[in-house]
């Protein structure tokens, strides 16, 4: 890590930045006679009424400059790289990977693994700590990092630093014991393998990690991914329908105890298996506040339940002709077949579902978030009449409309020669469906 980091790329008009003369170039040294790494201690060290800040400029000048201002009010600038500067990358060779199993020439960001704790407390990305030392810890307790997204799969030092081909991977219980120490809030995950971290070494994972409420609040147990692509990787399989089964019911098996010792069900099995095991998805009550929807945990009872509020506000007809195509993965067509029926009780209203099939990542990939561009168009069968084609919204990024596999909403929408609207919830979906705005 750079010894600073803390660049001003823009400065806001009018701020109090501006009328300091502080510009884009300028670098922060210190704050306070302490120094600024990074924008973690940038806010840290500037929430105050009265601060000092070094600079140095561009030329190599020094200013001192001496601040009076509201605690919170803001000086105005921005800072290049976020203000994190090179961030932390993933020194891991976890066995399920699924980074390492994507196709080749996709877009680099794609590739890109970060593990930066900075970035778990900023974006919610998950992290594994195995690059976080000593000194880190230290700081992430004494900067109030809270709360932190961190990847587990499992509790056992030698089965972790085995999955993770990491030597410094079985320290984990006792980083997340310190963490908890320091009052951290923590959101855990573990990504589950056939035969390797399920069964018992699930329930040792659950155990260890329910035993550290109320600061790890969350863990989310996701099936691993396997995609087409690793034929040179580790053996892995995904679950059976049986096996998921099992695996739904040892979680909620867990959630009644943690309800018992905790009032809160503390441990959530994803959607995805759910929809393997073709089990009923849990009523809300069984997600506590929905803490890990990012991590497909609960999407479809939010979905469900809005679905069900808006339902009966439906118009029983629409003014003029809609004829629509509706794609989604494999995995959440039940769920959406008796939506779609009701959608075409509509008078004037047509639409036609695809369950795509993924043979961009390959076959066993089956979520709807992972749908690519190529095969909506190769499996999407348009009628003459067509007016749009409808996808899920998770298929594309979100800071900006592009697909895994690279093209844009607008290259898809100039290829079908119609419209291309993506719907991430079911107001939308009725929405971009019937013109009509639901509340």
């Amino acid at each position: 890590m750079r010894d600073h980091q803390l660049e001003i790329e823009s400065v806001s008009p009018g701020s109090i930045g501006e009328e300091l003369g502080i510009e884009p170039g300028d670098i922060i040294m210190r704050i306070n006679d302490n120094l600024a790494l990074d924008i973690i201690d940038y806010r840290f060290l500037a929430a105050d009424e009265e601060i000092n800040i070094l600079l140095r400029k561009p030329d190599g000048d020094h200013w001192l400059l001496e601040i009076e201002k509201d605690w919170d009010e803001d000086l105005g600038f921005s800072f290049k790289d976020g203000g994190l500067g090179r961030t932390k990358s993933c020194r891991n060779k976890c066995v399920f990977c699924f980074v390492d199993q994507m196709p080749l020439q996709m877009r680099k960001s794609l590739y890109v693994k970060d593990d930066d704790y900075r970035l778990s407390f900023f974006q919610g990305n998950f992290v594994t700590l195995t690059n976080t030392s000593d000194s880190d810890l230290e700081r992430i307790a004494h900067r109030r990092l809270s709360p932190l997204y961190v990847s587990v799969h499992t509790t056992s030092p030698e089965l972790r630093t085995k999955m993770m081909k990491n030597p410094g991977a079985g320290k984990i219980m006792d980083q997340l014991k310190f963490l908890a120490s320091a009052g951290i809030e923590i959101h855990t995950q573990a990504v589950l393998c056939p035969g390797i971290n399920d069964s018992k070494e699930l329930d040792r994972t659950i155990n260890d990690l329910t035993g550290l409420w109320p600061s790890v609040v969350s863990l989310a147990v996701v099936p691993v991914g396997i995609t087409g692509h690793r034929q040179t990787l580790f053996p892995l399989r995904g679950f059976t329908d049986a096996e998921a089964g099992e695996i739904v019911q040892k979680v909620q098996d867990w959630q009644d105890k943690c309800i018992d010792r905790y009032g809160y069900p503390l441990v959530f099995a994803s959607d995805e298996f759910y929809l393997l095991a073709s089990k009923p998805i849990p009523s809300a009550c069984r997600y506590g506040g929905f803490p890990q929807t990012e991590n497909g945990v609960g999407l479809i009872r939010l979905f469900m339940d809005d679905w069900k509020e808006i339902e009966p506000k439906l118009p029983a007809q629409i003014p003029n002709s809609r004829n629509l195509a509706m794609v989604t993965g494999k995995l959440a067509a039940s769920v959406l077949k008796p939506i779609v029926e009701r959608l075409n009780e509509i008078t004037n209203l047509t639409v036609e579902m695809t369950a795509v099939e993924n043979n961009f990542f390959g076959p066993s990939v089956t979520v709807a978030g992972l749908v690519t561009a190529s095969d909506i168009v190769k499996q999407t069968n348009l009628q003459s009449n067509t007016d749009a084609v409808i996808i899920p919204g998770a298929t594309i990024r979100s800071d900006k409309p592009v697909f895994l596999d690279g093209p844009s909403i607008d290259d898809l929408a100039c290829q079908f020669g119609i419209p291309v609207l993506p719907a991430d919830n079911a107001r939308e979906l009725a929405h971009v469906t019937t013109g009509i705005t639901i509340k």
